[in-house]
């Protein structure tokens, strides 16, 4: 047969006359022979049945290797049933074959055994195809297994196939060997093999036995090869690929040359831009199978999540370079509503997949599948290629080269410890710290002090010089101090005192602890290789040629013989519409039609009709004509091939085969953009955007009984902008084809010329959905919404990467919202890959339209510009000073961009002046491009804000990220996830956003792996997941081998804890311990074959589990707490929570603002001893959080004092005091709570941080309080009911006051906090615009409660960025003073308390069983108590007066008594532990606690004595169990305080003399006031009073005059504060209209008074200053001694 080309460049196989010479010509005759005795037999046959030997020759003509031979059916119905195989006939062919003798057999015989019908009959039955994951694929691709249908394999047949290569012959039956799936092509990684769309066309869940095949059926078909009937139709197979006899696919493209290697195939080979489309890692057996030569991918359970999978793209490989064996076990990652096809056969687009394979069984890139992909050249075709990732591709094979993996300094294979820099040191210049440094050749390690502002070099000078005598003979650079118990190194060229280690252990007054290494000896298993091996993944271009030749079979087939094709072609319908379900459903309208006139046509010969008459010719005689059949068939073909490459170029990624990018990616401006057509510039086209809203397909099925019509509302925008109105599609339902699916076919035209749009426009498209009030299965159950609903929406840049405007057919994914993805809960597939394809036609004109910018405008220099009018010039500066646009009305946005070229001045403001352009058409750009060309250098976090949304213009972006390119590594730390989240707002893949990121990654290790958690989280998006999975699968394939390999550890320790975490959440009870244990062997068994990093940080590396310390917390979540053994043998327990059921990005960010706070005071000198913790996200609602140690929740504490702990005052300072008995201890840990309870007040008001019950918040040992769970912020208060839990501005209890005071009085202890949290206030809010920046990219990360202006506006509100300093100041002290006073904080302590109530016993092991007692003590190791009584009392001050009682103690073996100071309530403490403990005991009975009138007076303390004497009297003499108890000798153990019991000394203070009253003459105290002067205003802001002197305690206020004033009008003064000798007023006195000559006259009198409500206010002191001793230029602030000074 001939080949004759049709239009489309396509072959299709006519009969032609056989050559005459020789042994063609026997051949011909033999073929002849050969159909007359057919014909024969046909005759024979009843005309029910169906013709088989045409189509058996038909196939063996097209794959004579693999050629099972079909059966008569046994009705006229087309062969698409399933057929059941009997019993019986499997036991007659069983015979037939027994009765056979091979070696006797002549070629003759053999001839007529395979032309008879019986032989084989039901080998070959066509059973129904299914879609693409789960059917059978024979019809679509070579070999596939049926999943729907029995195996044919279970009858015992045979067919030729198994001797010789694969190959699909009917639409059922397997031909091939189960084991590869792609037999000949490369298989080191068999679960790549997907389509972009999560299938794998790999066989279903059965499992298939394997055919028995005797030796005489193997001695049998080596027969058949030689027989030459096989010859005649196996010469396809025998000779090359461009054969011009027969063709293995008759409509196939035009055959190339035998496939070679070519220089471009190895291009892309080591790049995965898919990496997490790949089955979900169960992370136990992956890794234990990996190191045993096998890599197994488990799925997690159903409605798993993408992003838990694993990426396994480099297995160790065997020595010869052959891929080692591979078993994948993929399971379906989300439950799948199952499609149906026509014939009713259950459809979904994933499946479970079980594909054993071995390295025998693969053959090598060049051979096999590697032809068959090659035959169909159209899908390598630029038209089957996305040219925007073949261009981001180059970029990243050329960044990879950038970076040497010798290099140390950007390879270092280690991380490097955190610098934070600090304002001089952070003020510790000149302090002293102790460092300890291991070294291997010193037994003891090296102590010496040093200066924190010391460089590490200096430090290794110093180490070495312990163990080398001359140091000129000793490189220093080759010597690092890795920090004990991290994996992470100092950095030499930075001080000691910068690094984050270094400053948390003097946080923590923590030894630091070095060790000295040499570069040669550190471990460098995270660096860079050489080259990183190729993936040799197959292509989705492999899988999609197998489906294509699975459709070239069933066309031949049908061709072949013309009597079939009415049943032939329905093979050939259902193989289209099983590539079309492969490929998401889509089916344009070419297919539609094409299958329509395949149908058409082949119903003609049936009737006979002239149309056919005309084609009916000799093929011999008319070679030149093609029959209806023939020609329909290669419409369809066309049609198929153009839906092939159509896919391919929307949504796979770049193959290894792909073209060289530079020849068709790298285009300037006015060159065309593609081969073959030229260009015009869009600025010069006149047209209106116009385009085809064609059909959205692979729609749920739960959409077609929910919603009655769909429409789509158009929109053009730019910068978040709608450039024209939106347009309204028509109203249309479902229509139903091959699938269901919404038709519009409908033309929208933007009355808005091409040239006036913008080079970023993006045409955003949203579905919205009609309900149908009448289906029962609405998802509106109530009724009650009767509007559209959004469904989902798409968005597409209208120029491409290379400016060219969008042309031609275009496939968009539709990412559904919220209220879609509810609706359809538990109905619609969850997994990701699955898509709703949107189809779009936009004009093909024959000319590209490409986007030419125009030239930039010169710009002015700024020294020649006129001055402005003062009036002007302050209005333009106030503007430029805003912290961002939050509050620009239109007139002051002109007004910044009118006088653009002075706001150059202020450098930080030209976001506010880029945001002010009128337009950002093409007019505009050069104007626009010439002001950012000539801009004075951005600060990196200033040009953080060109990265939002707001700015869509590549250039800007490009030109801010050059900018953002000077931060150091540690910074970007502190910004990557919005820098992450700004990648939604680039236009396109290849931008200078991902490059930067990339390139960083490339030389920090810290980076890249905090990168590679946020990606997998990002992933998850539904809009721009798909952009994230291609920029991780370049982060992967650029990090290398080592440090890939440590990913992949932590992704499978996070997916079993995830696993682990999640049975413990739904297990109840006393099983939660179980389940808990279970799991926690099999987490440890992960750990015996390899330790693992932390996703929390690199440098925490763990090697097992302690399993005694881990245990899970009794909150809602039930959190895992986890203690891991540190794999550093000088490092100490690792403790992390992890959680599921959480969202934790959300507390990621809350930390990350919190961390940048702690950053800003650190780098202004103030250090508030912010405790931070690290927490990352590590998929949907999963996560791991860095536990603090020694720390203990506010209900914890206050629980020591009952329920009602929450309303007393001394609880938090007692637990302090508990763990700090020492005075100075004690002081250190009050001063920590005091600097620290600044910042939290500081960070949670400005982050509206709600939700602050008192076990949210904690307080460590040392002092240091620190809030956790950040669930509510930005003002989203937790709501009791309608009661409002977050009343109050932060939390600020009487109990805290109490430590920060020192006792219940005000003291000045409480002015240094307000001062503190003022000096942190005022701080944050210099740095305003960058947390609103901050905010602001991260308003489209799915975080509920930060969606859009609204939450940043509570942020705006809450920072003031407009107030000055001094008002700053008073209005946070007004909120100090609302918080202190708001009783509603406790009471939602107390709520909280009742609500976790749980009778608990005595306190568990790991917990004080005393609260004043920090450990428990036993009989054995205190000695037995003989006697015990009360000896005397003493009055102490703590700051207040109590009594406490001395207890005189007897032990046996010790002749001197001991005497122990207790009170009390300890006493009272120890007798309600007992009756807990005892409670069938009689006890003695204790004395009562309430007492009428004072409680700490001498009297009650006499008569307490008396009574708690008896009651330690009856106590000793109890049972022995009492007596002997731990709790009573933890008691009775001394702790630091009774040390001072020596001589019985009163310890009581000396009674204060009675302070003098002013009169008399004694007067004292000091006053803060902050004098300024602007605006002809005098401001005079009194602040603190301290140590004032009065016989009790006063009320006072500040009254103020501006002498000389004989008329008292510039009387001013303060409110009264109440009960204070050290009273906090922040109050503001103003003095309006006075110049600065007038006030230089004047002076101003202060007075301090007390109210007192039945006598005259009493005078306390007072100050006269004068003006002209001030600098009314700036501001003064000081403090001024009070004295008897006369006042009005």
């Amino acid at each position: 047969m001939a080949q004759i080309s049709s239009g489309n460049g396509f072959k299709l196989d006519v009969a032609q006359p056989k050559g005459v010479v020789g042994k063609e010509e026997a051949l011909r005759m033999e073929a002849e022979a050969l159909a007359k005795l057919q014909m024969e037999k046909r005759q024979t046959l009843p005309a029910t049945s169906s013709s088989t030997s045409s189509s058996a020759s038909s196939q063996n003509k097209l794959h004579p290797a693999a050629a099972p031979r079909p059966t008569p059916s046994s009705s006229n119905r087309p062969e698409k049933d399933l057929i059941v195989f009997p019993e019986a006939k499997k036991q007659v062919e069983k015979d037939k074959f027994r009765d056979i003798d091979v070696d006797k057999l002549t070629n003759q015989e053999l001839e007529k055994l395979l032309l008879d019908d019986s032989f084989g009959a039901n080998s070959s039955k066509a059973s129904r195809p299914s879609l693409l994951l789960g059917f059978n694929l024979s019809a679509s691709y070579p070999g596939g297994h049926a999943t729907c249908s029995p195996s044919p394999f279970n009858s015992g047949q045979w067919t030729p196939s198994m001797l010789s290569t694969p190959s699909s012959s009917g639409v059922s039956t397997p031909t091939h060997q189960q084991a590869p799936m792609f037999p000949s092509a490369p298989f080191p990684n068999p679960e790549n093999f997907s389509f972009h769309n999560g299938f794998s066309p790999q066989p279903g869940a059965m499992v298939f036995q394997q055919p028995t095949v005797t030796l005489e059926m193997a001695k049998l078909f080596d027969k058949i090869h030689s027989t030459s009937e096989y010859l005649k139709n196996g010469r396809s197979a025998s000779t090359d690929l461009d054969s011009s006899s027969t063709s293995v696919a008759s409509l196939a493209p035009n055959p190339p040359q035998p496939a070679v290697e070519s220089p471009a195939f190895s291009r892309f080979e080591w790049l995965d831009l898919d990496p997490l489309n790949k089955r979900k890692a169960e992370g136990e057996e992956g890794s234990y199978l990996a190191s045993r030569g096998t890599v197994m991918v488990v799925g997690g359970p159903a409605g798993g999540d993408p992003w838990d999978a694993v990426l396994l793209d480099e297995t160790e490989g065997v020595a010869d370079g052959s891929s080692p064996p591979v078993e994948v076990t993929g399971q379906l990652a989300g439950r799948s509503q199952p499609r149906r096809l026509s014939t009713g056969a259950a459809v979904t687009r994933n499946h479970s997949l079980t594909i054993p394979a071995s390295s025998s069984q693969q053959k090598p890139n060049n051979q096999g599948s590697g032809k068959a992909l090659a035959k169909y050249t159209a899908l390598e075709e630029k038209e089957a290629q996305n040219l925007e990732v073949v261009a981001f591709c180059e970029d990243v094979a050329i960044l990879r080269s950038k970076f040497a993996h010798d290099d140390l300094h950007t390879n270092p294979g280690y991380v490097l410890s955190a610098v934070i820099p600090q304002r001089d040191g952070g003020g510790d210049n000149g302090c002293s710290v102790k460092v300890s440094i291991e070294i291997s050749e010193s037994q003891e390690p090296v102590t010496f002090t040093c200066d924190v502002s010391s460089p590490v070099e200096l430090l290794i000078m110093q180490a070495l010089c312990w163990v080398h005598d001359d140091l000129n003979q000793v490189d220093i650079s080759s010597y690092v101090l890795k920090v004990c118990g991290q994996e992470e190194v100092l950095q030499n060229k930075h001080s000691l005192g910068s690094h984050e280690y270094v400053q948390n252990c003097r946080k923590w007054e923590a030894e630091i602890k070095l060790q000295l290494l040499s570069q040669s000896t550190m471990r460098r298993d995270l660096a860079r290789t050489v080259r990183p091996k190729p993936t040799n993944q197959p292509t989705n271009q492999q899988g999609l040629a197998d489906y294509l030749e699975g459709y070239h079979n069933q066309v031949n087939i049908c061709l072949q013989n013309e009597s079939t094709q009415y049943k032939t072609v329905d093979r050939v319908v259902q193989t289209v519409k099983n590539l079309c379900c492969a490929l998401d459903e889509v089916e344009t309208q070419a297919i539609t039609e094409a299958v329509r006139r395949v149908k058409r046509s082949v119903n003609l010969p049936r009737t006979r009709s002239p149309e056919f008459k005309s084609f009916e010719r000799n093929p011999l005689t008319h070679p030149g004509h093609l029959s209806p059949v023939e020609e329909c068939m290669g419409f369809l073909t066309d049609a198929v091939y153009d839906l092939a490459k159509l896919y391919l170029r929307s949504f796979c990624p770049v193959s290894s085969s792909s073209p060289d990018p530079s020849s068709n990616s790298q285009h300037t401006e006015g060159e065309s953009a593609a081969e073959g057509r030229g260009s015009k510039e869009a600025s010069g086209t006149t047209d209106h955007l116009q385009f085809t809203l064609f059909a959205m397909h692979g729609i749920p099925a739960v959409w077609i009984s929910s919603y009655e019509k769909y429409y789509l509302m158009c929109a053009l925008t730019h910068n978040g902008k709608n450039l024209f109105k939106p347009i309204q599609s028509k109203k249309v339902g479902t229509y139903k084809s091959f699938f269901y699916h919404i038709k519009w076919d409908e033309m929208i035209n933007f009355p808005m010329a091409v040239s006036l749009l913008p080079l970023e426009s993006m045409l955003t498209l949203s579905l919205f959905g009609v309900l149908n009030q009448n289906a029962s299965g609405s998802p509106d159950s109530n009724k009650q919404r009767k509007g559209p609903e959004v469904l989902g929406k798409i968005s597409l840049p209208l120029f491409d990467f290379r400016r060219v405007l969008a042309r031609g057919t275009k496939l968009l994914c539709l990412w559904t919202s919220p209220q879609a993805s509810s609706a359809a809960a538990g109905i619609r597939r969850k997994n990701l890959v699955e898509r709703i394809i949107l189809q779009v036609d936009f004009p093909s004109p024959a000319v590209d339209v490409l986007y030419v910018g125009p030239q930039e405008s010169p710009c002015p220099d700024p020294n020649t510009l006129e001055e402005l009018d003062p009036d002007l010039h302050r209005r333009v500066e106030k503007l430029c000073s805003r912290a961002s646009t939050f509050g620009l009305t239109r007139a002051d946005r002109q007004l910044l961009w009118d006088q653009r070229h002075h706001c150059r001045a202020h450098t930080h403001s030209l976001p506010k002046v880029l945001a002010s352009a009128p337009s950002w058409d093409w007019g505009s750009m050069a104007e626009i491009h010439a002001l950012l060309h000539n801009w004075p250098s951005l600060q990196p976090v200033c040009a953080l804000e060109l990265l939002d949304s707001k700015f869509a213009d590549t250039e800007v972006r490009s030109v801010a990220v050059g900018w953002i390119e000077s931060s150091s590594d540690d910074e970007l730390a502190d910004y990557l996830p919005q820098l992450v989240q700004a990648l939604k707002f680039e236009c396109h893949l290849k931008n200078a956003l991902v490059i930067f990121l990339l390139s960083r990654a490339q030389g920090n290790v810290n980076i890249t792996l905090y990168l590679y958690w946020l990606l997998r989280d990002a992933v998850q998006d539904p809009a721009f997941g798909r952009r994230y999975d291609q920029v991780l699968g370049a982060l992967l394939c650029l990090c290398g081998a080592g440090l890939r390999a440590e990913l992949d550890k932590q992704t499978r320790l996070v997916t079993l804890l995830g696993a682990l975490a999640e049975k413990v959440r739904q297990a109840g009870g006393y099983a939660r311990q179980v389940v808990l244990q279970e799991g926690l062997e099999r987490v440890q068994s992960f750990f015996q074959r390899n330790s693992c990093r932390l996703p929390l940080s690199p440098s925490l590396e763990a090697k097992q589990l302690n399993i005694k310390s881990c245990s899970f917390f009794n909150s809602n979540a039930v959190p895992l707490k986890l203690a891991l053994v540190n794999a550093d043998p000088l490092g100490e327990e690792i403790n992390v929570m992890f959680k599921v059921g959480e969202d934790l990005r959300q507390d990621m960010l809350a930390l990350q603002m919190i961390r940048i706070m702690d950053r800003i005071w650190l780098q202004e000198g103030l250090d508030l001893r912010i405790v931070n913790f690290k927490c990352i996200s590590t998929g949907k609602d999963k996560g791991m959080v860095e536990l603090v140690p020694s720390s203990d929740t506010l209900r914890k504490i206050q629980a020591e004092y009952g329920v009602t702990g929450s309303f007393k005052d001394k609880p938090l300072a007692e637990w302090l005091r508990k763990y700090n008995p020492a005075e100075d201890e004690y002081e250190k840990a009050s001063e920590n709570f005091i600097y620290s309870c600044a910042g939290c007040c500081v960070a949670t008001y400005v982050l509206g941080i709600c939700d602050r019950h008192n076990d949210n918040i904690m307080l460590r040992s040392t002092g240091h309080m620190f809030h956790i769970d950040f669930g509510k912020f930005l003002g989203h208060a937790q709501m009791f009911g309608s009661f409002k839990r977050d009343r109050a501005p932060f939390v600020l209890t009487s109990d805290m006051a109490y430590v920060i005071n020192g006792g219940e009085r005000p003291t000045s202890r409480f002015q240094l906090f307000v001062d503190l949290c003022s000096q942190a206030y005022n701080l944050i809010r210099k740095h305003s615009g960058l947390f609103l920046n901050l905010l602001s990219l991260m308003t489209l990360s799915g975080l509920p409660e930060l969606t859009g202006a609204q939450d940043l506006k509570y942020v705006y509100d809450a920072l003031q960025p407009q107030t000055t300093d001094a008002e700053a100041t008073i209005f946070f002290t007004r909120l100090i003073e609302t918080s202190l006073g708001s009783v509603a904080t406790k009471f939602n302590f107390f709520i909280h308390n009742l609500a976790q109530m749980r009778f608990s016993g005595l306190p568990s092991n790991d917990e004080p069983i005393l609260s004043f007692s920090p450990k428990t003590y036993t009989l054995k190791q205190e000695g037995r108590i003989r006697d015990a009584s009360i000896f005397s009392f003493q009055k102490r001050y703590n700051p207040d007066k109590h009594y406490t009682y001395v207890v005189r103690l007897l032990r046996e073996g010790q002749s001197e008594a001991q005497f122990l100071l207790r009170t009390f309530d300890e006493f009272q403490e120890l007798h309600n532990k007992l009756c807990i403990l005892f409670p069938l005991w009689k006890l003695p009975g204790f004395p009562n606690r309430m007492v009428l009138g004072r409680t700490h007076i001498k009297d009650v303390a006499a008569k307490r004595k008396i009574e708690l004497n008896s009651y330690v009297h009856n106590l000793l003499r109890s049972s022995t169990e009492v007596t002997q108890c731990d709790l009573i000798y933890t008691f009775f153990h001394p702790i630091a305080r009774d040390d001072k019991t020596e001589g019985f000394e009163a310890m009581a203070k000396a009674p204060e003399a009675p302070p003098l009253s002013p009169t008399s003459g004694r007067v004292e105290g000091e006053v803060k006031l902050s004098v300024s002067y602007r605006n002809s205003t005098l401001f005079i802001m009194v602040m603190h009073i301290r140590d004032l002197v009065s016989r009790t305690d006063p009320n006072p206020y500040v009254k103020t005059y501006l002498l000389p004033d004989p008329h008292k009008t510039s009387k001013c003064k303060t409110k009264i504060s109440r009960k204070t000798r050290n009273p906090t007023f922040n109050e503001m006195l103003v003095y309006s209209g006075y110049s600065k000559e007038t006030l230089g006259l004047r002076e101003l009198q202060l007075s301090v008074l007390s109210a007192e409500s039945l006598r005259e206010n009493c005078y306390l002191g007072g100050v006269t200053l004068k003006l002209k001793d001030f600098d009314l230029s700036k501001e003064t602030v000081n403090w001024y001694k009070l004295t008897a000074v006369p006042y009005f």
